[in-house]
């Protein structure tokens, strides 16, 4: 059985769960916490950051973006890439966008503030980065209802690693509650329709002690 290790609230580790449930792929969830910098786990990924995956004959493979092409190679059905070179590189753009600057502008100011710094010990939350966190989502709930708007998805007209990582990230938030969805129906709707996946589902139960979701997190129905 391959096993992935993961922390709940790492989009990068959601991402790959989400790839794994569209595949279909059988996988075993080990928590990694990654500030304790165990030494097994080292080993397999000396950076020390999740998600890793392990395969069943023991292959390690680190990093979210590097995980879900080698599984979208190794496991064809459903493409998640898209089709042909120009929509593969608007893909990987906008899996870099949401990789990068929507975690940098909102998932670490949001999830990095509330509830990283709790268990990396690092102090109070820094209100001031929250307050950004909470202003840069809706430059990114924009974006997104500006390309559903003119396309199907994110990246084209079927489901691919672009909406997956989108969501991942989105996801991480909207655990927090701080997702203004009344003020992007578009965004919403699209959400929405990735919420409802069965690759999804599993997402939806996560819980972290002492930190509940909102009653809205896992309504299909939001």
């Amino acid at each position: 059985m391959r096993t992935l290790y993961h922390n709940w609230l790492s989009p990068h580790s959601r991402k790959v769960r989400i790839v794994l449930g569209e595949k279909k792929l059988a996988f075993d969830l080990e928590v990694e916490k990654t500030w304790e910098r165990r030494e097994g786990f080292l080993r397999l990924n000396p950076a020390g950051e999740v998600p890793v995956l392990v395969e069943a004959n023991g292959t390690a493979i680190s990093g979210s973006q590097v995980i879900s092409e080698y599984l979208d190679e190794s496991h064809p059905t459903p493409p998640l890439m898209g089709a042909g070179p120009l929509e593969r590189a608007e893909v990987r753009r906008l899996c870099q966008w949401f990789d990068e600057k929507f975690d940098r502008e909102v998932t670490v100011n949001l999830v990095g503030e509330k509830i990283m710094k709790r268990f990396l010990g690092l102090g109070s939350p820094d209100s001031t980065a929250i307050r950004a966190g909470k202003a840069n989502i809706n430059h990114h709930l924009a974006y997104i209802g500006y390309l559903v708007e003119r396309r199907t998805w994110l990246a084209g007209d079927h489901l691919t690693l672009a909406d997956i990582t989108a969501a991942a990230h989105v996801s991480c938030v909207d655990y927090l509650g701080d997702v203004p969805w009344a003020n992007f129906a578009l965004a919403k709707d699209w959400y929405a329709r990735i919420k409802s996946r069965p690759s999804f589902r599993s997402l939806l139960q996560d819980h972290i002690p002492g930190a509940p979701p909102p009653r809205h997190y896992q309504d299909l129905d939001f």
